[in-house]
């Protein structure tokens, strides 16, 4: 395995992995359905992110292998006198490599993404039960400025 973390855009062979890691922790695992063959769903929902010019599905690699993703949502606000930002979603990392610094490189990436859009504010949710997650964050620079909220649908 290569040492040097290298990222590109996903492409729709990466799925399968990407599924299963964000079904391989304590929440994912009972919101995602990792099975092979995968479901349809999922592959539309790629083509649909593929497809939009302001999202932007992200995988980082070791050599051949698929160690991370996030997805990057870049939405333009008639607030902040019409300034863009840059919403992230979907971080994972492999538990075969967590500890190992590839979180912190996946959001610098994204931040110089972000920068490189010409965003004013790049933000981010994690669920307020993972706080080694909120902790890796807030040592990353983010902030808890605002309230989320929710409603679900379906």
């Amino acid at each position: 395995m290569a040492n040097e973390v290298v990222f590109r855009s996903a492409t729709e062979q990466d799925l399968e992995r990407i599924v299963e890691m964000l079904a391989d922790d304590k929440l994912g695992a009972t919101r995602e359905q990792f099975a092979l063959p995968l479901p349809e769903v999922y592959r539309e929902a790629f083509r649909a992110i593929d497809a939009d010019p302001n999202n932007e599905l992200v995988v980082a690699c070791l050599g051949e292998e698929v160690v991370g993703v996030q997805q990057i949502t870049f939405t333009p606000y008639l607030t902040h006198q019409g300034g863009w930002r840059a919403t992230v979603e979907g971080v994972r990392t492999s538990s075969t490599v967590r500890g190992k610094g590839i979180g912190t490189e996946l959001i610098n990436w994204a931040i110089q993404r972000a920068e490189q859009r010409g965003c004013h504010l790049i933000q981010l949710t994690t669920d307020k039960t993972r706080e080694d997650a909120i902790r890796f964050y807030e040592r990353l620079g983010f902030q808890a400025t605002h309230e989320g909220m929710k409603m679900k649908l379906k």
